[in-house]
């Protein structure tokens, strides 16, 4: 018997529930051998977890055991994506954590984080409508985004370009969110592209008067603004 009444996720289901939402967003199919990759445990605690998830009403899969989220489990993930993306903006914003540190330490807190205390940081910092590195919030009108690609795809039209942000995935790995902060490729930095390098898939930019060489796995996070949303046009 599916039960969602009375449900209330440990910070373990809800981390499960908002990988799920960000594989969703990316346009990936849910399965659980990228969810045994993502969260690093074996495939049977995935699926012992899944099948929670099933129980409690949070997910549906089908006969290919692809796993979608039910409205229930979409209500919670967009609420601990939500915690977490204003988590990263309290503690760039606020406390001038680095930027290159924010999602590492805002998985930290956000589990803590109440409706009430959720509401008064919104609130505090302007109900602002993207994380520190770009991303938007649950639930903003996509009308309000711009069309981005990512630099790999629009290098060849050489040309310059305003940064919007970085791909969630990119999020996890430090090491790149340092080289990004370093080189100041973070959201509303302009980058001329300099040149593109097929023999070893490299793309030389130039931010603020200074050159930055990107790796393809660089490039392919960076995503550049290509049309401005109609409300800004």
């Amino acid at each position: 018997m599916v039960r969602t009444q009375h449900v209330n996720p440990s910070s373990t289901i809800e981390d499960y529930l908002m990988e799920i939402f960000n594989m969703h967003q990316d346009g990936r199919t849910v399965i659980a051998a990228r969810l045994t990759e993502k969260m690093g445990v074996a495939a049977p605690t995935v699926w012992n977890t899944v099948h929670r998830m099933v129980r409690d009403g949070l997910v549906e899969t089908n006969e290919s055991k692809e796993i979608f989220l039910t409205d229930a489990g979409l209500k919670f993930a967009e609420s601990i994506k939500r915690r977490h993306l204003l988590a990263e903006r309290l503690l760039v914003d606020i406390l001038g954590l680095d930027w290159a540190d924010a999602h590492e330490e805002a998985h930290l807190i956000e589990h803590t984080i109440s409706p009430k205390v959720e509401a008064r940081i919104a609130e505090v910092l302007g109900h602002p409508m993207t994380c520190p590195h770009g991303n938007p919030m649950p639930g903003l009108d996509p009308s309000l985004r711009p069309r981005t690609l990512t630099l790999d795809a629009i290098a060849g039209q050489g040309g310059e370009w305003v940064i919007d942000g970085i791909n969630e995935p990119a999020e996890d790995d430090r090491e790149l969110m340092v080289f990004y902060q370093r080189h100041g490729l973070t959201p509303g930095a302009r980058l001329r592209i300099i040149e593109v390098a097929g023999y070893n898939s490299t793309i030389t930019v130039e931010v603020e008067g200074s050159p930055a060489t990107l790796g393809m796995r660089a490039a392919e996070n960076l995503r550049v603004v290509v049309e401005q949303p109609a409300a800004v046009r």
